[in-house]
């Protein structure tokens, strides 16, 4: 039996936990969560690592975030983005402002409401016109997480797991939709998920999720949810710091990482701009038209913009959340979806509501809403 040979991370836990002069930047941290998915870490230190992290709110900050994320994602299981790209162009269906490319409406978790799988559902009904890659997993703290909702369905749940990183591109030759689970695309969060058991507090990992989508730089529109209202500002900068475009971080009245059906919702939007100093191509057909020289000027730039949204801004009524937080099993949140997706709810269910508002919302943010006209297949008017 080989025996893990752990790297030592003493001096940064030193600097980390002295708070002096020397201050650790975000990526000597990175660099540190990153040996965690690569079993490179003990458990001491590592628990250590999380608990100072938390502790001093190092965890909450922009940059720390977007740099974690960017290193989880490399730990990842890699996709052909060539072929993602190809996809794009090939399948993915332009109107308005959108450009055919993925999206993904994702929360942290953590709120205590135990709503309806509301982001799963509205990214299922978004795949009518858009490419979406929804990245999820089994419920942490909630009673029914994307994951358990999926494999749930009956008579016959999808397989998940077979939705690998090499399966992808062959899933989104014949369906806009793939659903990215966790465990399958982030081997190495096995590493950590006993100690993670044990601290029994949030971690940086509670925050990471919405940052990790493996293809992350393929995302075009996303809607981010966050469980605390200070979170929002903190994850618009961190998206944008991680080089996102369209997006909507959301968080309800409430504390509810969704957009409220049940009242107002504080919102952090990044919006693009064209760059006048970028110099690559600017032909959509281009296949570099998607990538991003890390070197150059960047396509567009980014602006954060923060308004206020309720349900009467979608034409819908509000709904106090005990109407959609029965905190249900996975099986019965799935019968749900399923009668929903038949179209059998009534046209005022509080469900099918909350549900839409959201659904409206991710179209909005990819744009394609932006269109006077509309030609997005039969029935689209």
């Amino acid at each position: 039996m080989t025996v893990p040979q752990f790297v030592s991370i003493a001096p940064l836990l030193k600097i980390l936990t002295e708070q002096g002069k020397v201050v650790a930047t975000a990526d000597e941290i990175a660099a540190a969560i990153k040996l965690i998915f690569g079993d490179e870490l003990s458990a001491v230190q590592c628990s250590s690592l999380l608990t100072i992290l938390r502790i001093t709110k190092r965890d909450r900050e922009p940059l720390v975030l977007a740099r974690c994320g960017r290193g989880m994602r490399e730990a990842a299981a890699q996709v052909d983005r060539k072929a993602l790209q190809h996809i794009v162009r090939t399948r993915g269906r332009k109107e308005g402002s959108y450009r055919g490319g993925f999206c993904d409406i994702v929360g942290t978790g953590g709120d205590g409401w135990s709503t309806f799988n509301v982001s799963t559902t509205a990214s299922i009904l978004a795949s009518s016109l858009l490419l979406l890659s929804k990245h999820g997993n089994r419920a942490s703290s909630s009673t029914s997480g994307s994951a358990d909702l999926l494999q749930a369905i009956r008579p016959k749940a999808p397989v998940i797991e077979a939705v690998t990183s090499h399966a992808l591109p062959t899933v989104y030759e014949k369906s806009n939709y793939a659903f990215l689970f966790a465990p399958t695309f982030h081997p190495g969060m096995k590493h950590v998920a006993a100690i993670r058991k044990e601290l029994g507090i949030r971690t940086i990992f509670n925050l990471l999720g919405p940052l990790a989508n493996p293809i992350e730089g393929n995302i075009e529109a996303r809607i981010v949810g966050v469980f605390q209202e200070e979170l929002g500002p903190v994850f618009a900068e961190a998206l944008r710091l991680s080089g996102a475009r369209k997006s909507l971080v959301v968080c309800g009245e409430e504390q509810l990482d969704e957009i409220s059906c049940a009242g107002k919702t504080r919102c952090w939007r990044l919006v693009e701009r064209p760059n006048p100093a970028f110099r690559g191509p600017r032909n959509e057909e281009d296949e570099d038209f998607t990538t991003s020289d890390e070197e150059g000027e960047p396509r567009m730039l980014i602006d954060i913009q923060q308004l206020t949204l309720e349900p009467s801004d979608f034409g819908l009524k509000e709904h106090a959340l005990s109407e959609v937080s029965p905190g249900k099993l996975p099986a019965e949140n799935a019968a749900m979806l399923m009668s929903l997706l038949r179209n059998e709810l009534p046209r005022d269910h509080p469900v099918l509501e909350f549900v839409l508002l959201n659904t409206a919302a991710l179209f909005t943010i990819a744009g394609v809403c932006d269109s006077d006209a509309s030609d997005m297949g039969h029935g689209d008017n």
